[in-house]
């Protein structure tokens, strides 16, 4: 089960990467990217320009979606074989302090 969705998980990370490289650049604060004014809405295809992107956008919100699903369940996947225990359950039992040899008190008292 764990290699099924593994490789699920696989599948999504390549999709989802390529889904974002294939967006247009909307530019950003360093002037370069998708600003010019050049074509994509005359070509009569099925998507306009505001289409494609728009099923683009959707497109990586699902499958950012399903990405994080399967990283839950990997994590879920991965911890099933162990306790549910805390780790300070496993340590030794409450520890007594040594027995005095003595009866003098390790620290002085003034009278």
């Amino acid at each position: 089960m764990e290699t099924i969705v593994l490789i699920i998980h696989l599948f999504l990370a390549i999709g989802l990467v390529a889904v974002v490289l294939m967006q247009r650049s909307e530019g950003g604060a360093l002037g370069i990217g998708g600003g010019g004014g050049g074509g994509g809405g005359g070509m009569g295809g099925m998507f306009s320009a505001r289409g494609a992107a728009n099923a683009l956008t959707r497109t990586t919100a699902i499958l950012a979606i399903c990405f994080m699903f399967t990283s839950l369940m990997l994590a879920i996947l991965a911890g099933g074989g162990r306790s549910g225990g805390s780790i300070l359950d496993s340590a030794p039992a409450a520890q007594e302090a040594p027995a005095a040899v003595d009866s003098q008190p390790l620290v002085p008292q003034t009278e």
